[in-house]
């Protein structure tokens, strides 16, 4: 009988188990619908400034116009990462990969930024050189992007580094997201080289003729002016957008990872109740041949 005590409290518990990931599939469901719609809509305007900036880099006269964004210091000699991850677990295995690549490509010439309390852990736990960290909600806006790309911009002025990478979760859809590499200054400099590293040949052959059509641009006012709000507005749009896909990368990792929680337990549910079956039949079993071992001893 005590086997079948264990057996029923452990159906119970995996039952009250199978109700909570139940319920956070739900909620991972509703807030992946939203942060996938996000990344969705914001991704061809983030194309059409990653092919402008990719043009002005291999077109502009770099002796005529001389801006560290588009060529990226020359002091320091470091790079800093910033790091894009969850601020939550159960997500499957979406920041152990990206931080293993964050790991693997580690220097010492490189400083860190992270975006998110999983990737803080890690770096502070192998005692990085943390330069600075943040916390976003899950649907960050534009405006509180920028309060990370503002302290970015203002640290490369200050020479403390020279290029800027972002490592982030970039979403293909629900059930695939690709741990990624994305260099953002110099700007421009890394556009062509990250799509062809992430199979995206339409997108490489397009930026590679562009980049071949040679032809003088005019600026108006002038392009020191010009390029001094345009470069800065392309880094904020660049992290934003890192960041929207990280989130609907880390809310369809969450959804997908809950809903196979709740069919692994349902399964398990079945099993244990199969068992209890069998161990209930087996016990009735016995009492019976026991009562009739009895009657016939009696009888």
């Amino acid at each position: 009988m005590s086997n079948l005590r264990d057996i029923r409290r452990r159906i119970k518990s995996v039952k009250n188990t199978a109700q909570i990931t139940k319920a956070m599939q739900m909620v991972a469901a509703t807030k992946m619908r939203r942060a996938q719609q996000s990344a969705l809509n914001l991704r061809p305007y983030a194309t059409s400034l990653d092919d402008l900036a990719s043009h002005l880099y291999a077109n502009i006269g770099k002796d005529e116009i001389s801006h560290p964004l588009l060529q990226g210091g020359t002091k320091s000699g470091k790079i800093a990462v910033v790091v894009i991850t969850s601020e939550k677990g159960l997500c499957g295995p979406l920041n152990t990969n990206l931080l293993r690549d964050v790991v693997k490509a580690d220097a010492a010439d490189k400083v860190y930024i992270s975006v998110g309390r999983k990737g803080r852990q890690l770096l502070a736990r192998m005692k990085k050189n943390l330069l600075a960290d943040f916390e976003l909600k899950d649907s960050p806006t534009f405006a509180e992007s920028k309060t990370i790309s503002r302290f970015i911009l203002q640290k490369f002025e200050e020479n403390q580094f020279d290029r800027v990478e972002i490592y982030y979760n970039r979403f293909v859809n629900t059930l695939s997201q690709v741990a990624t590499r994305y260099p953002v200054i110099p700007i421009g400099a890394g556009v062509l080289e990250t799509a062809r590293g992430l199979g995206e040949t339409e997108k490489a052959d397009r930026l590679e003729k562009k980049s071949a059509e040679k032809f003088p641009y005019n600026f108006e006012p002038d392009a020191d002016v010009l390029l001094g709000k345009l470069l800065p507005y392309y880094v904020h749009l660049e992290l934003y957008e890192k960041i929207l896909e990280s989130r609907a990368s880390e809310h369809s990792a969450r959804m997908v990872a809950m809903k196979n929680a709740t069919d692994n337990a349902k399964q398990l549910i079945k099993d244990l109740t199969l068992e209890y079956n069998k161990a209930r039949q087996a016990s009735i079993t016995n009492e019976i041949l026991e009562i009739a071992s009895a009657a016939a001893t009696l009888g």
